[in-house]
């Protein structure tokens, strides 16, 4: 029997690779290792994020996290979370480099970068992001890069050597979901301006599965998340849930919405229909 992908979900490309999936999902804050392993199943995703550094990988129990993520299975994505400057982010990324060659990992060269503002509102801090990508950049990594929803922000990490550009729907955790749609969608017109295929992926702030359809309806390449899943109270299903969204979100951006429009449209057309007096 031949199996055949529906239409929308074609495989797309991200850093020289390929994947099915557009959700992209982190592993931190679950209850265990084996629920983030059940979780990460249920999504579907093929790269998933991991925090590098060295006290995030072994929990109370001593068990080491890369035991539960299959390497053959998926992409992992080393992050810089928790670093607030440019020198900081750059360190802890070489040191994932050196982790996942170790695995023979195919994202070995991959770093999703975080440098933070502040520990409060973990918002992005936009001069060390910057200045850490073109490190790293020139260090031979391809830099996926956590940004502000800012549209200009957005341009100047690309124009930094950034190998996809992933602007937030809203605060770190909060689940508060795209917050601001419109600065979504400049980021997304300013960044594929002469390349449509450059990639745009929302990280953080989503909270539901209509928060990762809204995103993917916007128009973006992928979504990113951890904790909409990992404090669910059944991140199982609920990764199930972001799974479909995820693909029916894209569908519908591909499949384009009608207009919106002020007034009604009847649905049937009115000429010919039969009128009906009651008691004739």
């Amino acid at each position: 029997m031949t199996m055949t992908t529906e239409p929308g979900l074609e495989p797309f490309s991200i850093a020289g690779r390929t994947f099915a999936s557009r959700l992209f999902v982190g592993t931190g804050k679950y209850a265990s290792y084996e629920l983030m392993q059940q979780s990460l199943d249920a999504s579907g995703c093929e790269v998933v994020t991991v925090a590098v550094r060295r006290e995030r990988l072994v929990n109370e129990q001593g068990e080491s996290l890369l035991d539960f993520i299959d390497t053959s299975r998926y992409t992992i994505l080393p992050n810089t979370a928790g670093c607030f400057d440019a020198d900081d982010a750059v360190r802890v990324a070489r040191l994932g480099r050196e982790l996942l060659d170790q695995l023979d990992n195919p994202g070995k060269d991959w770093v999703k970068l975080e440098v933070l503002g502040d520990k409060k509102t973990l918002l992005p801090d936009p001069v060390g992001t910057i200045e850490a990508t073109r490190t790293l950049v020139a260090d031979g990594f391809k830099v996926l890069v956590y940004t502000s929803d800012d549209p200009i922000s957005a341009q100047r990490i690309k124009d930094a050597g950034a190998a996809a550009v992933m602007p937030a729907g809203s605060p770190i955790g909060s689940g508060q979901g795209v917050l601001n749609r419109n600065n979504i969608v400049l980021c997304l017109e300013l960044l594929k301006q002469g390349d449509a295929d450059y990639p745009v992926i929302v990280d953080a702030g989503v909270g539901s599965a209509s928060d990762v359809s809204l995103a993917m309806e916007l128009g973006a390449d992928g979504v990113l998340l951890n904790t909409a899943i990992a404090h669910a109270q059944q991140p199982v299903m609920m990764a199930h849930a972001m799974r479909k969204a995820c693909e029916a979100g894209r569908q519908s951006y591909l499949a384009g919405r009608i207009a919106k429009k002020l007034y009604a449209t009847a649905s049937s057309p009115m000429e010919g229909a039969i009128s009906y007096i009651p008691g004739e």
